[in-house]
């Protein structure tokens, strides 16, 4: 209920000509904002050698690689993979985590670095071997970070360890320094 001391307001009440002029408003600013854009931006991005995010070149695919493991009939699975410029040279390596298929059990991991074909038209190559299979190992994590590979590594401090259960751990890294990949480990072998 409105108070009879205060007279009705004329803007309570909206009419046409109150729509055309807000209309008209409106489209004043619209175009008004238009004709003052800013400049065209002229910075430009260098791409850091280590950020793959601006590397347009497309990471080789592990899928299609004849890894160096002997499975026999069985095969080969790729378990992981994760990518990224290792060799500061803006083009992204694959790393990948492989293994023989097995129908049980945990068989022991080969971690091999992966680059683009030489040849057009060729698969994508293996250029190096960050753990053999032979060393009966198997990775639990795996990742790249800044152009460092880290995995966790697990495996046995002896022949008479039940396969089904590790008893050593690694942490390690490799970076590539000098033309070849390095290998460093946080702390020495640590039981599980």
């Amino acid at each position: 209920m409105q108070n009879a001391a205060v007279p009705e307001l004329a803007h309570i009440h909206a009419r046409p000509v109150h729509w055309i002029a807000t209309a008209t408003a409106m489209a004043a600013v619209v175009a008004l904002a238009g004709l003052l854009t800013p400049d065209a931006a002229t910075a430009s991005q260098t791409p850091d050698k280590r950020d793959t995010r601006l590397t347009t070149a497309a990471a080789p695919d592990p899928g299609t690689v004849a890894f160096p493991l002997d499975c026999g009939p069985v095969g080969s699975v790729v378990e992981k993979k994760a990518s990224g410029d290792l060799d500061g040279d803006g083009v992204p390596e694959t790393v990948a985590v492989v293994h023989c298929r097995a129908g049980g059990g945990t068989p022991p991991s080969g971690v091999y670095v992966v680059t683009r074909p030489v040849a057009k038209g060729s698969p994508p190559r293996v250029v190096a071997t960050l753990v053999d299979p032979k060393s009966k190992q198997t990775v639990t994590d795996f990742a790249i970070r800044d152009g460092v590979v880290a995995a966790t590594l697990v495996g046995y401090s002896s022949d008479d360890v039940p396969r089904y259960e590790p008893d050593v751990r690694q942490e390690v890294k490799w970076r590539w320094q000098g033309g070849k990949f390095v290998r460093s480990t946080g702390a020495d072998a640590l039981g599980v």
